[in-house]
């Protein structure tokens, strides 16, 4: 069967527009007009979900049928799930589990659909799915945050997102070739290509944007410096988008010689979900697109605006494939309380937080080992931004350690450090000074898409 063949591309276009078409329908709206929108998009989803086995068996499970559902308003009578109950499903019904649409079909039927897989940073690879229409509707609503951030045609753009079957490269690259229209450059990581030649390759075709994991991005300004070139010089660097992780976006700035950064949130399931625009503010959730929730981490009970807590996505356009519904990310962020600063009708979020799946709790206080970088490479200049933390058991309780790459090993800088985590943190974790380059055996930052933040011994 024809791929797109299976897309209305006018009723694509019309329900997600990029670019002004974006702006122009969503600046103004009111958040009743909203809700409307996406109440409708959500029932549909719902009725495709029934169609599902995993989605028809846990829905029974929790005592619901089929048209008890009535409204957005009733998404919370929905059980969540995790990545946990995909491979769950995977072992009971290999190789694809039982979450998709394609059970319904006989195999000589059955509807075209994009086959990746995640990365495997917390465990074994789940295999990810996409329609047609869900892939490309994802696509589009990481072009619409590109282009809110100054992404255009005439961009030379490197990406140092993986490839081989980890979705990120390949998402990245349809993203910008079918809807954005630049000059694409797949670098990958630092396995898939040298950063020696990355840096060439960036100098050759005089690279106009970095899109990839803020922690490689900033390697790979070092290694150009190494090599005698000047990132913004050389390199004509300027813009950054990507997912800062360690890196501030002042810091990742400096690095590429003042070049404009920004972030932007999505995990491989669901896609783009959220995105900082042209005023450098909160990340705009794409709630044409997405709808968030964000539950505690331990009841999984919904959180008010302002607190910190597990995202949960429903993704209201996969009504195709793989209906996306209550996916528990375990990604941790907060709702942030300002007013859009675009005029769009659509709330804001703060970026990656953490891991709930990786929190550590030191005498009661919740610890996310993701968040210590970048508390470390605000405050102290001499840092590389990398590091990971070690997690022990001493005297029955859990101690933290964090392995800091850093210009100095002073006693005085580690004191410093230890004093800044007590404040910020409100639990004492010790620091351990290293040389830069030090911590690359543990974190695998040349070869993971995500480095290893925290080990445990």
């Amino acid at each position: 069967m024809d791929y797109f063949s299976e897309i209305d591309l006018a009723k694509l276009r019309d329900r997600y527009p990029i670019g002004q078409a974006f702006l122009d329908r969503y600046s103004g709206m009111s958040r009743d007009e909203l809700f409307s929108l996406q109440n409708e998009r959500f029932l549909e989803l719902v009725a495709t979900g029934w169609t599902v086995p995993f989605y028809a068996k846990r829905w029974k499970e929790s005592g619901l049928e089929p048209g008890d559902i009535r409204s957005l308003d009733d998404i919370t009578k929905l059980p969540t799930y995790s990545k946990d109950d995909l491979m769950a499903s995977v072992e009971e019904f290999p190789p694809l589990g039982d979450f998709t649409t394609l059970s319904n079909f006989a195999p000589e039927a059955r509807p075209p659909f994009v086959f990746q897989t995640t990365s495997g940073t917390t465990g074994r690879p789940q295999p990810l799915i996409y329609g047609p229409t869900t892939r490309e509707t994802q696509n589009r609503l990481l072009a619409r945050i590109y282009q809110m951030q100054g992404l255009n045609c005439a961009d030379v753009l490197h990406s140092v997102y993986g490839h081989g079957t980890v979705n990120g490269g390949h998402y990245i690259r349809e993203s910008v070739v079918h809807w954005l229209g630049a000059q694409f450059v797949s670098g990958g990581t630092g396995i898939e290509t040298r950063s020696a030649k990355q840096v060439e390759l960036m100098r050759d075709y005089q690279t106009t944007a970095v899109v990839g994991f803020g922690d490689y991005i900033a390697k790979l300004a070092h290694v150009a410096r190494e090599a005698g070139l000047e990132p913004g010089r050389d390199i004509p660097v300027r813009l950054i988008s990507g997912h800062l992780g360690s890196e501030t976006a002042e810091g990742m700035s400096a690095l590429w010689g003042g070049a404009e950064v920004y972030d932007w949130y999505g995990v491989g399931d669901t896609g783009a979900i959220a995105g900082q625009g042209p005023d450098h503010g909160a990340m705009h959730i794409m709630e044409d697109g997405q709808y968030v929730e964000l539950l505690d981490v331990d009841t999984y009970a919904p959180l008010p605006a302002g607190e910190m807590g597990d995202l949960v996505c429903t993704c209201l356009y996969s009504t195709d494939v793989f209906p996306i519904i209550r996916f528990n990310t375990h990604d941790v962020t907060r709702i942030v309380t300002t007013e859009n600063g675009l005029g769009l009708p659509f709330r804001q979020m703060e970026g990656f937080l953490g891991r709930s799946d990786n929190m550590v709790k030191l005498r009661g206080i919740n610890i996310y080992p993701q968040g210590i970088g970048s508390i470390l490479s605000s405050g102290f200049e001499e840092t590389t931004g990398e590091y990971y933390c070690e997690v022990t058991r001493q005297d029955h309780r859990e101690e933290m350690t964090v392995h800091v790459e850093a210009s100095s090993q002073d006693a005085d800088l580690t004191a410093a450090m230890e004093a800044m985590l007590q404040t910020r943190l409100g639990v004492q974790i010790s620091v351990q000074l290293c040389p830069p380059g030090s911590t690359a055996a543990v974190t695998q930052l040349e070869s993971r898409q995500k480095p290893i933040r925290m080990v445990k011994s």
